[in-house]
């Protein structure tokens, strides 16, 4: 019984290796690694989609064109992210719906979500929204909160904020005003 069991495990550690390490043969590799993650977009690419999903499960897709887009992944247990959202809000009032979307995407669980949303669906202006499956942080690279993604109305990411704070505000003002005044894509 004992060696089969030390012939089970062998095989299986041989398995699971041959799973991750390629292998060489004279004739090349048989088999590859896992191929790594999708890489995260950064300035100038086009968005990914998708962005996150409403209440009702309807897909947030990219702004319309001539239409700037703030991008902010966040979580109840994120204190920079709670202050954040009244601020983009503001900035969600004043730039008006025409110019500028802001979708905040809650990054936690749907009840989690739920109960958010219904404390703050008649407080925000901006859109709020959700990740089932964390479809739309592995599509853009979230890995840390906060996490905010400006597209310009030329329908191009203008810039990623990753892990800020009080001291990155200026920039992602400066962001925010360059995507608003961005000029559209052709055709727009």
């Amino acid at each position: 019984m004992t060696l089969r069991r030390r012939r089970f495990t062998s095989l299986a550690s041989a398995a699971a290796a041959a799973a991750v390490l390629p292998l060489s043969w004279p004739g090349g590799v048989v088999a590859a690694a896992p191929s790594p993650a999708p890489k995260a977009p950064g300035a100038g690419d086009a968005p990914p989609e998708p962005m996150g999903h409403t209440i009702d499960g309807e897909l947030i897709t990219a702004p319309r064109p001539g239409q700037a887009m703030v991008l902010t992944f966040w979580a109840t247990w994120c204190t920079y992210c709670r202050q954040e959202l009244p601020v983009l809000d503001g900035i969600q009032r004043v730039a008006g719906p025409d110019r500028l979307q802001v979708v905040a995407v809650n990054t936690e669980e749907r009840d989690v979500f739920r109960k958010v949303h219904r404390v703050l669906k008649d407080k925000l202006a901006l859109r709020l929204a959700y990740d089932p499956g964390q479809l739309a942080q592995t599509a853009w690279g979230v890995h840390s909160l906060p996490h905010m993604v400006i597209i310009g109305r030329d329908g191009r990411i203008d810039a990623i904020f990753k892990g800020y704070s009080d001291d990155g505000l200026d920039a992602i003002v400066a962001a925010i005003n360059r995507a608003i005044g961005a000029t559209p894509a052709a055709g727009a």
